[in-house]
């Protein structure tokens, strides 16, 4: 005669409750998270060191190979213009020599009259030169302005870099928070399955539900588990990224305690525009635009005549002393001027002057591309702000209401007063709105770091 559900559970043996139970002890020690505490802020992995997000960006900066060579560019433009002023002053060569006389020498006549072969004495020298350009059609100048302006650009880039770095950093760090938030997710999904099993097998035992209910329950714990793992491979891959981008020797991770939640209103529209547009990119695009003018200037300056003097002071003597002993020098001065003027180079000049043009033009291109990107870049960084900022205000009213359905469904179950069916949505409900609210809030961070990337500031 066939056995009805009931009948069945009744007859379920006992070592398959015994193998379901030994399948969900492990979640029974599932941390559970608190009504009302937010995903993520309970703890921190124990496996890494745990830095702060200020600290990881400073470590960043110092050890990111772009900072590293922004700086360096920086430094290289400020020993240009020192280069470029040197340019402008006199070059000045001081020298002195050693000579001896090897073979041969004086003859002269002895006081009997005999003609005798004197060695000649080493003889010393000393010199001082002096060289300059007194007129080159403005080239030196040109070249003094193109520095100052390579030197503005470099600290733009440096800015840019820096801001660039910390961008990386807070969506690596974002990340791994994300990761720990949907790590406590699983988690908290574990242990409502550990007690929606729990409570199935009671009631499969006391003859209140079917089979059915229980065998659920451990497809819920399979998926909490499956959870678990998708969390743990997650953080570990993103923790990986951040102790690279850190340039830590030992691993690092998120500290959640550090970042709070600044869900202030942002600056005046109008307010962000002005600084979008002298942001760091727009800055270097600027000096970008002047070094390439100053250079298409500096180009017809070939055109002109180049005016040059030298003045030279020489002296030489047997001197051991150089000059400064008994037998002083004998010195004699030199000063010059020479007048240069290029009727012909072969079309170099016409050539230079032409690329110089072209440089402008595409500088000038740019320029207007690095504005016209600013403004565009701010105002889709104020939409995602505003649209993440309003997703996540939904989402943890969501979540709120999730966890009172899920609560209400257990205890309804519990007593009978409902399916498990319900009580298996409930809990799916909850864990969509928890990992809706997990991506708004990484979603708000990440546009936020973006927009404080473009203005080069921090937002406070």
């Amino acid at each position: 005669m066939a056995m009805n559900d009931r009948t069945q559970a009744s007859l379920l043996p006992s070592a398959t409750l015994a193998l379901l139970l030994l399948l969900v002890a492990p979640a029974a020690g599932a941390q559970v998270l608190k009504p009302g505490l937010q995903p993520g802020l309970t703890r921190a992995p124990d496996s890494a060191r745990k830095i702060s997000l200020a600290d990881a960006i400073q470590m960043a900066q110092q050890n990111s190979p772009d900072a590293i060579q922004a700086e360096g560019t920086e430094r290289t433009s400020k020993a240009a213009r020192v280069s470029a002023v040197g340019a402008i002053l006199p070059s000045a060569t001081l020298s002195a020599g050693h000579v001896v006389q090897l073979g041969g020498g004086l003859t002269r006549l002895n006081q009997n009259g005999e003609q005798v072969t004197v060695a000649q004495k080493p003889t010393n020298n000393t010199g001082l030169s002096l060289n300059m350009t007194l007129f080159d059609g403005g080239q030196r100048l040109y070249d003094l302005r193109t520095a100052n302006y390579q030197i503005a650009a470099a600290e733009a880039n440096r800015v840019a870099v820096k801001y660039n770095v910390a961008l990386g950093v807070k969506q690596q760090y974002f990340a791994v928070l994300a990761a720990i938030e949907s790590q406590d997710a699983a988690d908290l999904q574990m242990a409502q399955a550990a007690e929606q099993f729990k409570a199935s097998v009671a009631r499969v035992r006391a003859g209140a539900a079917t089979r059915s209910d229980s065998l659920r329950g451990v497809i819920q714990i399979g998926n909490a588990q499956l959870a678990q793992i998708s969390a743990a491979s997650a953080k570990e891959a993103a923790e990986a990224a951040l102790t690279r981008l850190v340039g830590s020797p030992v691993p690092v991770t998120a500290d959640p305690a550090s970042v709070q939640e600044n869900m202030s209103a942002l600056p005046d529209s109008a307010q962000l525009a002005v600084l979008a547009l002298t942001g760091p990119a727009v800055q270097q695009a600027q000096a970008n635009l002047d070094v390439a003018e100053e250079s298409r200037k500096a180009s017809k300056a070939t055109y002109l005549p180049s005016l040059s003097a030298s003045y030279s002071r020489t002296g030489s003597g047997t001197d051991p002393q150089f000059g400064f002993g008994s037998d002083p020098y004998t010195y004699s001065g030199r000063l010059s001027f020479q007048l240069s003027y290029p009727i012909f180079n072969n079309f170099a000049r016409e050539e230079q002057v032409v690329r110089a043009k072209v440089a402008e033009i595409n500088a000038q291109s740019a320029f207007r591309d690095s504005q016209l990107a600013a403004v565009q870049t701010l105002t889709q960084n104020i939409g995602a702000i505003r649209s993440a900022s309003q997703r996540v205000a939904i989402q943890v009213a969501s979540v709120a209401a999730a966890r009172e359905d899920v609560r209400v469904q257990q205890q309804r179950y519990n007593i009978g007063a409902s399916t498990l069916l319900d009580l298996i949505t409930s809990q799916a409900a909850l864990a969509t709105a928890e990992q809706a609210l997990i991506q708004a809030r990484y979603d708000y961070r990440i546009a936020r770091a973006q927009l404080e990337a473009l203005i080069g500031r921090d937002l406070q």
